[in-house]
């Protein structure tokens, strides 16, 4: 199975670390301590066994409908071991809360779970090995064949802060005191992680070190892309969602996209420049 990224991708706040897949500059490995309810002692009220050996313990109940397929939720979560040991979560990169996009294979245990969640849901989650790191584990954090042990709480149902003909774009980070923006007379350099439901992360130039460069004229630009790129700033940080009929259609691309599969974008604004 191919590496996802960790929790909540963190990942894409990150300008592009992999949180559980590369090693921190802060402490990786933690045991249990007090002063959080997701790490002390939780009263189990429900329980619920899934396929591939996975299970959800409920410690807190939600109200409202399931979470669904490109969504996005703020949730607050620690990965653990089943020996205590932490090596995930939001608090490792001093974040009270981070972004999670459902549906998009970038972890195939959470998605799977997060199909059982509704908003205000508190919950153990045991992911084994098969929908984990697997029988390499993480080298120094996870070891080969281990469960993990994911206590996740979903805080809100982030809705996206515009909408273009089925475009979805939210935007994570802003700075307001960038004034240029990607129109007619500009051009935009970005960075960007770029998945489908099949194939997460197909490409990703944060890795590479090759951000894409765009003109609004550009042919190459996917039309949801350009779309929600118009009036982003340098330093903008958004998630995208891009529906197939702004993507590829029932055409597809190459092998790395299926015919009529939406897109997600995790793009950081690395300039807007007047052209």
């Amino acid at each position: 199975m191919k590496p996802g990224l960790s929790g909540i991708f963190v990942l894409l706040l990150l300008a592009a670390c992999e949180t559980s897949g590369v090693k921190k500059d802060v402490p990786s490995q933690q045991k249990q301590t007090a002063g959080s309810d997701l790490d002390g002692d939780n009263k189990v009220i429900g329980k619920k066994r899934l396929n591939e050996g996975m299970a959800i313990e409920w410690f807190a109940k939600g109200k409202g409908e399931t979470l669904k397929d490109g969504e996005i939720v703020m949730i607050e979560y620690k990965v653990k071991l089943k020996d205590g040991t932490v090596v995930d979560g939001n608090h490792m990169i001093n974040k009270s809360s981070l972004p999670y996009l459902i549906g998009f294979n970038l972890q195939p245990g959470w998605d799977i779970a997060m199909h059982e969640l509704k908003v205000g849901d508190f919950v153990r989650i045991l992911i084994p090995p098969s929908m984990g790191r697997g029988e390499k584990g993480i080298e120094g954090m996870i070891p080969p064949n281990a469960d993990n042990l994911l206590y996740v709480k979903i805080l809100e149902n982030k809705k996206p802060d515009r909408v273009v003909d089925g475009t979805k774009v939210w935007v994570l980070e802003e700075n307001k005191d960038n004034k240029l923006k990607f129109n007619e007379k500009t051009q935009v350099s970005f960075h960007a992680m770029v998945s489908s439901p099949s194939n997460s992360m197909y490409v990703n130039t944060f890795r590479s070190n090759q951000p894409f460069t765009y003109k609004l004229s550009h042919k190459g630009l996917v039309p949801g892309l350009r779309k929600a790129l118009i009036n982003a700033k340098r330093s903008d940080r958004m998630y995208i969602v891009v529906p197939a009929s702004e993507a590829y259609g029932n055409k597809g691309y190459l092998d790395l996209v299926k015919p009529n599969e939406d897109l997600f974008y995790n793009v950081l604004v690395m300039d807007v420049a007047k052209i």
